[in-house]
């Protein structure tokens, strides 16, 4: 987050997180990476006994009522102990945004108060085996019989698959529909749902990542989130805190300084490699494009928080935050690695690790292709919705009107056959 936009009190926010990463053992971002933890609880509970999880939400349900510019700023610290860090910190926001938007008053009582406190922890289930961004695609069935819904389905790539006391479940009740054909669900680990396998990943690991299976699982209607059939309603909610929080991670600052201050001591031919262009550019490069991203993701939460503009223009935003953010902390994390050379390839520096973990950023939440697909719909919609403001530049030409006409077809005129 940059300087000029941080308040005193945003600063002392960022000291507060700050004492919570600098708390986290070594030991157990090593182990998570080695994969001999399953599920981080320790750092969950010791973020929610500091009250470091949905800083958002309504004080009474143990939130802190602050804004979506305090998430990000939160992000971008837990981020220096690694992507899994700040992903679970979203997850918080993710489903807690779900209970705190659509819960009736008991379901906030029972999940999202819990989720807040660290003491009972939540997955969200979307993806399926065969779905991907395909999410309207989605095969999951909830049939109601009585007082219940019976889901039967399979969601995959679900954080918190171990781990997780309930999970946030989308399943089609009104099949054929389209986007008005998905409800969501609060669904206990409990009421039968299975862990079906539990992921290998590349990186990003330690987090219980796996898939869920559904068999007739029983849920009461009670857990019903918002009303059937409005499942997209919801989606698109969570898709904010999904795909704005990649902002928070943007560049991996903590990764780029480690490369430079290497640079500032590592020498050949005589010098600090600091001194040859093909090093500092390339820092130049990596802070101009991480402080750009941190502007845009900044603006993109004021612009949430202070409600400018329709709902396509804030999700323009965000999803332009998301794909930036992504990409420009891949780069960033290849450039340190370049610049470190081969030790950067190697566990003596956590740039490897860092690497393997940025890879997965592009893909989830939506994928940069998704985004790409948003991005420009929301913006053609906004500038064939008004008449052009202000100055009109196309007319800013030396031909007449005449030939303007001649030459700006866009529609090929008729060839008439000859005899």
């Amino acid at each position: 987050m940059l300087e000029v936009f941080l308040t005193e009190e945003r600063r002392r926010f960022r000291q507060e997180v700050g004492d919570l990463v600098r708390s986290i053992p070594r030991q157990l971002i090593l182990d998570m990476d080695a994969d001999k933890v399953e599920f981080p609880y320790e750092f969950v509970r010791e973020a929610g006994r500091r009250n470091l999880l949905g800083i958002r939400f309504p004080g009474e349900y143990g939130g802190r009522d602050l804004k979506w510019v305090d998430e990000l700023i939160e992000v971008g610290e837990v981020n220096k102990l690694g992507v899994p860090f700040a992903c679970l910190v979203s997850v918080t926001s993710i489903v807690g945004e779900g209970l705190n938007v659509f819960g009736t008053e008991a379901q906030k009582e029972k999940y999202l108060k819990p989720l807040i406190s660290g003491t009972q922890w939540a997955g969200e289930a979307l993806t399926e085996p065969r779905g991907g961004s395909d999410f309207f695609g989605a095969t999951t069935v909830a049939r109601k019989r009585g007082d219940h819904y019976y889901l039967t389905g399979q969601k995959r790539l679900v954080v918190g698959s171990e781990g997780a006391d309930f999970f946030l479940v989308f399943a089609v009740t009104n099949p054929g529909a389209g986007r008005d054909s998905l409800s969501a669900f609060i669904v206990e680990r409990d009421m039968g749902v299975e862990v079906r396998h539990v992921y290998g990943l590349m990186g990003c690991r330690g987090t219980g990542t796996g898939r869920l299976v559904f068999r007739d699982v029983k849920v009461p209607a009670e857990n019903l989130l918002g009303r059937e059939n409005e499942g997209a309603k919801i989606f698109y909610k969570l898709m904010v805190p999904e795909r704005l929080l990649s902002g928070g991670m943007a560049g991996s600052r903590a990764i780029l300084e480690l490369a430079a201050r290497y640079a500032n001591k590592r020498k050949a031919f005589g010098q600090t490699i600091r001194s040859f262009e093909g090093v500092s550019f390339r820092i130049a490069d990596c802070i101009t494009k991480i402080d750009a991203v941190s502007a845009l993701a900044y603006a993109a939460a004021r612009t949430i928080d202070e409600g400018v503009g329709t709902a396509g223009y804030q999700r323009r935003l965000v999803s332009e935050v998301k794909k930036l953010a992504t990409q420009t902390t891949w780069e960033g994390v290849n450039d340190a690695m370049q610049i470190l050379g081969g030790i950067g390839y190697t566990n003596v520096y956590p740039v490897e690790r860092a690497l393997r973990e940025a890879r997965l950023i592009m893909i989830w939440t939506g994928s940069n292709e998704i985004m790409n697909l948003i991005i420009q719909h929301e913006y053609y919609k906004e500038i064939l919705a008004r008449a052009i403001e202000g100055r009109d530049i196309e007319a800013d030409v030396s031909l007449t009107d005449a030939q303007l006409a001649e030459e700006r077809i866009y529609e090929p005129e008729p060839i008439e056959d000859q005899p």
